[in-house]
């Protein structure tokens, strides 16, 4: 049984609150540095340049996410699968808000600040820590570290969830699982290399449901405009 669209908007809009209270929660703890030291420590980050992490799950990670992202770009014609069960605008939608909310992260990441943990010289760097909600303050490191761009690989394709949900819904709840779990774990090898902190990670995920929404939204009232315009094209 489908819920009412309000009861499903009123049911995301609690989400994504509770989530932005959950991330405010983490920050005002201070729990990045106290995870960082799990991982690394004076002499920095013992598994920065493991294979597993470093080659596999960051290099490689990248290289599948782009394939993925090429393979729906050329879906919006040639679809196969069950991307076939899905209208054209539908295959658009998935294809672009991923590309999109990469580059909403990749955008924030530019002017950013903060340095990323490894710089740091707690960790062996020469960087000292400062908030990333302390916009335009430097750290004495490089900068340009949050949020985290790796793990938009993953998270970038949540808002495949929007787009499937009204055609398939079934194939959209397994989509946006499979979505945040390829962030977290991103996320997660990032922190243990010393790439990132988690708050970097999470903000990622937060930011890029945010802007898949947010798309979701303009493509719903576009479509409807259409759906109105069509027929009054036709007398």
């Amino acid at each position: 049984m489908t819920a009412h669209p309000r009861t499903r908007t009123t049911g995301l809009a609690t989400a994504t609150l509770l989530a932005l209270a959950g991330l405010l929660a983490w920050d005002g703890l201070g729990l990045d540095l106290a995870l960082g030291h799990g991982f690394g420590g004076a002499n920095g980050f013992a598994l920065r340049e493991h294979w597993l992490f470093s080659r596999v799950l960051h290099q490689g990670a990248r290289f599948v996410s782009w394939a993925l992202v090429l393979w729906l770009c050329l879906a919006i014609w040639w679809p196969a699968g069950w991307l076939r069960r899905i209208r054209p605008d539908e295959r658009l939608q998935l294809a672009f808000t991923a590309l999109f909310a990469a580059s909403v992260v990749a955008l924030l990441k530019s002017y950013s600040a903060t340095s990323c943990p490894w710089e740091l010289a707690e960790f062996g760097g020469k960087a000292h820590y400062v908030s990333h909600w302390r916009w335009g303050e430097a750290d004495g490191g490089s900068g340009r570290c949050f949020p985290a761009g790796h793990a938009s690989t993953g998270f970038a394709f949540v808002g495949g969830y929007f787009a499937l949900r009204r055609s398939a819904p079934r194939a959209a709840r397994y989509w946006l699982a499979m979505a945040l779990g390829a962030g977290l774990l991103l996320g997660a090898v990032q922190q243990v290399r010393g790439a990132h902190f988690m708050s970097h990670t999470l903000w990622t995920g937060w930011l890029c449901w945010l802007t898949a929404w947010g798309l979701d939204t303009l493509w719903a009232n576009a479509r409807r405009r259409r759906q109105v315009l069509v027929p009054l094209g036709t007398h």
